[in-house]
């Protein structure tokens, strides 16, 4: 753990539980036994602390751009990024008991932060936020101009090639104790990709990305890899056990 966050840390347990998914069988109370308590911690936390980081960074930038950097950093594909690249799926294989998806690895991220915050207070989670993360893993000035409104750009690609775009609601259901929504993107009334997510707008982002890769727009990044199928095989079968088509 020391070469993750750069100390030994004094209540390893709270550690272990930054990597422990719901599904792991415990006799403990549901909430104490899996990392959900601290990814709540943690995703507020590291929301003051990149809100801070980039206000002294930018001292002359207005509040919607620093709240669009936020945005970038701190979502959930960026935060799943992270995770992959600190290599935190090893630690969660290690204490989870489930086959892994794409979204563990960000709400890991958070949950780490949440176990740091808790055992070394917030001077010391900035540091290692700043210093371990956002240094190693986040290219602040290359988001800057990168554009992650997928939506918008489809958009625009349509009107410019005479085509319509719009969006279905494919199924609303529930996943993780929560409501999860599966939305289809429409070029010209064709379907052309499908994404979840808890956020229907987040979920019609995500959709748009992919119809722009299946259209030729932009690159395959190549990221829909194992574990986000993995995560849609999950969602399908939650989709079944709740009679969603």
């Amino acid at each position: 753990m020391r070469p993750l966050v750069g100390f030994t840390p004094a209540n390893l347990n709270i550690f272990k539980l930054a990597f422990s998914h719901k599904s792991n069988p415990s006799d403990k109370v549901y909430a104490m036994q899996n990392n959900e308590r601290l990814e709540f911690l943690g995703d507020a936390v590291l929301g003051t602390i990149v809100a801070e980081y980039l206000f002294i960074k930018y001292p002359n930038a207005n509040e919607g751009f620093l709240t669009k950097m936020r945005s970038k950093i701190v979502k959930r594909n960026t935060l799943n990024k992270i995770g992959d690249k600190m290599g935190l799926d090893m630690l969660l294989s290690d204490y989870s008991q489930t086959r892994l998806s794409r979204s563990m690895l960000g709400n890991a991220v958070e949950a780490l932060v949440g176990a740091v915050y808790l055992e070394k207070g917030y001077g010391a989670t900035k540091r290692f936020v700043i210093k371990k993360i956002l240094r190693n893993y986040v290219d602040v000035h290359e988001l800057e101009s990168y554009d992650d409104n997928y939506k918008s750009q489809l958009l625009e690609w349509c009107q410019k090639n005479g085509q319509t775009v719009s969006y279905k609601l494919v199924a609303r259901y529930k996943f993780e104790k929560r409501d999860r929504f599966k939305v289809a993107v429409m070029v010209d009334n064709k379907k052309i990709a499908t994404a979840d997510d808890f956020n229907k707008k987040s979920a019609e982002q995500t959709a748009s990305e992919k119809a722009m890769m299946m259209l030729g727009i932009i690159a395959d990044t190549g990221e829909n890899g194992v574990l986000e199928e993995e995560e849609d095989e999950d969602e399908e079968e939650n989709m079944n056990e709740n009679g969603e088509d």
